[in-house]
């Protein structure tokens, strides 16, 4: 009899050993002749060496599959261990799959761009209104990346632009003062990567999530780099937040340009940045519109409505403009 020790490393122990670990009973019951103790993320096996090599190679083939799928069914591991290909689950547009194992996959023909967009160009500006899916495509995007190996990070980061607010009046340190700015991004990892994993990944910076000014100074290399809500950045800080791009990097760059934060006086780095590097080769525009927004029906009603809202605001000062003129000339 001999001892042999498993370490799940990519996947959340809690997922593979199922609800009050009914996965790691029906493992236990499909090889009775070992003896199996699970403890974290270690298995520790007892037994015959011809079976144990068997048993390995199959808790290999569960891991991935769990790490792909975010989830482990009975089913599954019955048809794995038999030597039967599970049931496909994979659509052919899946970027990856939630936490509970749902697919995400792109829900609009413009969502669908931003894919093609990432997988043929190293820099994306994906520019569209409100739940538009800009943003949580990208992190899948992302985290599509970091699970196949491509990339050893994710870089998450966001001009902490008050909106309303002064950082300074905030309770907290400045952590806790810029947080609230990260937090839509915090929501969208927590959705694609688990718990436990998520943490761990954080821990050991392989995510990262920072204001765009800890970006100075930086060379990102083997990494997918996100740039959020990008319209509320100065010419100046977009430019420095482009350029720290290193070797195997892809950046994506996402932004609303009717929601811009900044003071009056001060020009948007999105809308500037558009204008200069449209024809750059290398560089992909995706627009998205009202018609990709996903979130509540109302909120594409809302959109519109604004729309209108400033159509006619526009309308009313060019109205007035020439009135002012002519008013002009007959003096």
């Amino acid at each position: 009899m001999i001892e042999k020790l498993i370490v799940l490393e990519d996947i959340d122990p809690v997922i593979f050993y199922g609800i009050n670990n009914a996965n790691l009973q029906l493992i236990k019951a499909l090889y009775p002749k070992l003896r199996i103790i699970a403890r974290g993320n270690v298995i520790k096996i007892l037994g015959d060496e011809e079976e144990m090599t068997a048993f390995e190679e199959n808790i290999i083939k569960l891991e991935k599959y769990c790490a792909e799928y975010n989830s482990l069914k009975e089913d599954v591991i019955i048809d794995i261990i038999k030597g039967n290909a599970p049931q496909a689950e994979k659509a052919g547009n899946v970027i990856v799959f939630s936490v509970n194992g749902k697919p995400i996959i792109p829900r609009s023909d413009n969502q669908k761009k931003l894919v093609e967009g990432f997988q043929k160009n190293d820099m994306i500006f994906a520019i569209g209104p409100a739940g538009s899916g800009k943003t949580y495509t990208a992190i899948a995007l992302a985290v599509r990346a970091l699970k196949n190996k491509e990339i050893r990070k994710i870089i998450l980061s966001r001009p902490a632009v008050e909106a309303g607010e002064k950082l300074g009046f905030l309770p907290g340190d400045m952590k806790e003062k810029i947080d609230p700015y990260l937090q839509p991004l915090y929501d969208a990892l927590q959705d694609m990567i688990p718990a436990a994993k998520l943490k761990e990944y954080m821990e050991q910076n392989v995510i990262q999530i920072a204001p765009l000014a800890f970006m100075r100074g930086r060379t990102l290399n083997d990494a997918v780099v996100i740039l959020d809500e990008a319209q509320n950045t100065t010419t100046q800080q977009i430019k420095m937040f482009l350029t720290r791009m290193g070797m195997n990097t892809k950046m994506i760059v996402t932004g609303d340009i009717t929601q811009i934060d900044l003071p009056p006086s001060q020009t948007s780095g999105l809308v500037q940045s558009i204008k200069i590097l449209k024809h750059v080769k290398g560089i992909s525009f995706v627009e998205l519109n009202k018609k990709d927004i996903v979130r509540h029906k109302l909120v594409e009603r809302i959109v519109d409505a604004y729309e209108k809202y400033e159509k006619e605001k526009q309308k009313v000062k060019e109205e007035e403009k020439t009135r002012e003129r002519h008013s002009n000339e007959k003096t």
